[in-house]
């Protein structure tokens, strides 16, 4: 079936209130057939700005997805939209896009994701994440292109047990390929501010999650699998907690750091409110109207017993201001997948 579009309503009028000031730009998004980046893209895009797609199409998840993504981005607004396909360790294509399309900034939301598959294949993930960011960040400099936003994780805090982690905190002990490579690329942004003076803004996001979301994350899996009566994988007791973070509130820190961000900065974007995992799954089940079967299994190498984001930092530099309750962001997430995947829901009785 033909995609039917999820209107960001709450994005723009966030961004826009906080960057009125703000001169209008062409700006370089990689990632942006994924989740975060294509919410990102339209936010740039509904509030004037030029965007330039790079984006490698890879199979981690459904190509479907991305592919619905990238077209509703070019039928919407056109030739404001120049995409490329194409692998972002590939210098002579990242050279000959920047030729191209000149663009005033660099925001880089494209990874290979997944704290569990980075295990098995931990080269890919050295790759994708560390030698794309390489050769990016190195792009900036030989095209002087001034400022470079970037993705980290909260999986950089390893197994931390802090009621809340801040970005003082020391992140020298991850426990994942993937939570090392992108504490990695929070280095390589150090060492090209330091050497060459370009503005690099580290964003550590935290548990993310909306409609579009990744099929291979809790909330669409979990949504998925209650609403076809299959069961899905708990591991653990239940008691491991996340710090959800809506996609409008990230998309908010996204824009604000391109537009505020100065100099070598790291922030974390959450909420600062983690859920417990039984919690999390009740309001699920609410929305979808069933009860969840579930398989209980064992933790996972890798995985993180819980995460809290300390966003004082990104509040007084950035201005940031979450603003969505879990309940209402995943009401939100179960309506697009009801309609995106055209399910019917079922009334809670």
């Amino acid at each position: 079936m033909a995609p039917k579009p999820f209107e960001v309503t709450d994005v723009l009028a966030a961004v826009n209130a906080c960057t009125t000031a703000a001169a209008r730009r062409r700006v370089f998004v990689t990632g942006a057939a994924g989740f975060i980046g294509f919410h990102t893209a339209k936010a740039l895009l509904d509030r004037g700005d030029d965007v330039v797609i790079v984006d490698e199409m890879n199979d981690y998840y459904d190509v479907k997805l991305k592919q619905s993504n990238l077209d509703w981005l070019t039928t919407t607004y056109g030739d404001r939209v120049r995409v490329y396909i194409g692998d972002l360790c590939d210098q002579q294509l990242v050279r000959r896009v920047l030729k191209e399309t000149k663009p005033d900034s660099m925001v880089h939301l494209a990874a290979r994701a997944g704290v569990r598959p980075s295990i098995d294949n931990p080269l890919m993930y050295i790759q994708a994440n560390v030698v794309a960011t390489m050769v990016l960040l190195d792009a900036c400099r030989e095209f002087g292109i001034k400022k470079f936003v970037y993705a980290s994780s909260s999986s950089v805090y390893g197994g931390s047990m802090k009621e809340s982690f801040s970005e003082e905190d020391i992140v020298d002990f991850p426990v994942s390929p993937y939570a090392a490579t992108k504490k990695s690329c929070e280095l390589l942004a150090h060492t090209y501010h330091h050497l060459h003076g370009l503005d690099t803004i580290g964003l550590r996001f935290f548990t993310v999650y909306g409609p579009r979301g990744r099929p291979d994350m809790a909330p669409f899996k979990f949504m998925d699998r209650i609403a076809r009566d299959v069961a899905i994988d708990q591991y653990g007791d239940g008691s491991s907690s996340r710090d959800y973070t809506f996609i409008d509130d990230i998309v908010q820190g996204v824009v604000l750091s391109l537009d505020r961000g100065q100099g070598c900065e790291v922030f974390n974007l959450g909420r600062g409110t983690p859920v417990l995992l039984t919690d999390f799954i009740a309001i699920i089940e609410g929305l979808v109207g069933k009860k969840a079967k579930i398989n209980l299994l064992p933790d996972q190498p890798g995985d993180v017993p819980r995460t809290s984001a300390d966003i004082s930092k990104a509040e007084k530099l950035l201005g940031y201001k979450p603003t969505t309750p879990l309940e209402q962001g995943l009401a939100k997430t179960w309506e697009w997948y009801s309609e995106f995947y055209n399910v019917a829901p079922v009334m809670s009785p």
